[in-house]
């Protein structure tokens, strides 16, 4: 039987758990590239419109 090394297993399940719950926490907060696209695109528009809407005195 092979020795294992404790610290290199210990490390490695660590990451394992915490990319798990980082796909975890993706899925249940996330949100995909289109979606922030599309956010982004509808703010932009909404700055616009608003700065068009603006009355300025000279």
């Amino acid at each position: 039987m092979k020795p294992i090394n404790l610290n290199k297993a210990r490390k490695a399940k660590a990451r394992d758990d915490a990319k798990a719950r980082a796909n975890k926490n993706a899925v249940k907060y996330g949100r995909t590239k289109a979606q922030r696209l599309l956010e982004a695109t509808q703010q932009e528009q909404a700055s616009k419109r608003l700065s068009e809407l603006k009355f300025e005195d000279e």
